[in-house]
């Protein structure tokens, strides 16, 4: 599966080439919001005033990729919480009006699915239409939707991406839980904190994706491989046999691209797959410029993607430089909480 074209709505500026000219912004606090381009050229005005946060990110990352690659064969993405601020809003309503006369904007938009809905929509795109939502596989579920589409010649082109929005009520809910910090910190600061507990972050990630390579294709998506609750033993065996799969060894991935969170708790799974697995490999990091989420792995494998493109990444995502090569093979790799667990083989 190849990428042809692809847009990001991160905390950084990611969605033009600011992300690879300038220092990454800086976040403090716990919540690190996405930074929105204008859409007003994009979407009319009296529509934009009615879009939830999930729907307008997606819609705005998503909707000029269509334009631009027209004759799309369907939408597939991925998404733990999108739609759930709406979602929330309905519920209050329901209350609040005591089940009286209630307004459809954020009914409508209450759905995970309503990103791709609006896509659809808006291009008058026909074709297969699904989303994903299984926490913190959902993007990855979503890649292996995509690949059988394209391996069986179900389809030719595709939309696939992932949205996230921090959602006030489940951001409460994971504070209480312990899931993110209590202390001040930053993003300059946070990977080397050594406390419990990560930052929220949120964001749109969107690939055109094709089943055979184009002249001016930027990389290919290789594989994809899930696994949940599992010890480092079945994690290493599953990600031998994900190898194998592909004709490859450990020796032969250059570049990992890994999800280190400043979590005491977790990041001890990255620590022992880059020692332990991959010590010759180079790692790059991004839940510091992007905080952490359950889709967070679609902004590694758009990160992958430039890397192999030849694009230079941010001085800050650099984790452990092992050689000056060029990346031509990138696994990334992500748990969501230590229970979910990713591969993404990327090549160049």
């Amino acid at each position: 599966m190849f990428i042809k074209d692809l847009s990001c709505i991160s905390p950084q500026y990611t969605y033009d080439e600011t992300f690879f000219e300038s220092e990454p912004k800086v976040h403090t606090g716990n919540r690190y919001t996405a930074l929105e381009p204008e859409y007003g050229a994009l979407i009319p005005a009296g529509l934009l005033r009615r879009m939830g946060k999930a729907v307008r990110m997606g819609v705005g990352a998503g909707l000029p990729l269509i334009n631009k690659n027209p004759g799309l064969d369907g939408i597939i993405l991925g998404t733990a919480n999108g739609g759930l601020e709406d979602c929330l809003k309905f519920l209050n309503q329901i209350v609040d009006y005591k089940e009286g006369t209630l307004t459809p904007t954020n009914f409508v938009q209450s759905t995970p699915n309503a990103v791709a809905g609006n896509l659809a929509l808006m291009s008058k795109n026909t074709g297969y239409n699904n989303t994903h939502v299984n926490k913190g596989l959902a993007f990855e579920g979503a890649l292996l939707d995509a690949l059988l589409r394209l391996e069986e010649r179900k389809a030719k082109t595709l939309l696939l991406g992932s949205i996230e929005e921090i959602s006030d009520y489940n951001y409460n809910i994971d504070m209480l839980a312990g899931s993110f910090k209590k202390e001040e910190s930053n993003s300059e600061t946070l990977l080397n904190s050594g406390t419990p507990g990560t930052v929220c972050g949120e964001g749109a990630v969107m690939f055109v994706v094709e089943a055979e390579r184009s002249a001016d294709y930027v990389a290919e998506i290789v594989d994809v491989e899930q696994i949940s609750h599992a010890d480092q033993d079945k994690l290493k065996e599953k990600l031998s046999r994900f190898l194998e799969r592909n004709q490859l060894n450990y020796s032969d991935i250059d570049t990992l691209i890994l999800g280190f969170s400043g979590d005491n708790r977790n990041d001890h799974w990255y620590t022992w797959f880059q020692e332990g697995l991959f010590a010759k490999s180079t790692v790059y990091t991004y839940k510091n410029l992007t905080g952490d989420y359950p889709t967070a792995s679609a902004f590694a494998t758009w990160m992958a993607a430039q890397l192999l493109s030849g694009k230079k990444l941010p001085s800050q995502t650099l984790y452990t430089k092992k050689s000056d090569r060029s990346a031509e093979k990138v696994l990334v790799y992500n748990h969501y909480k230590g229970i979910q667990h990713g591969f993404i083989l990327l090549s160049k």
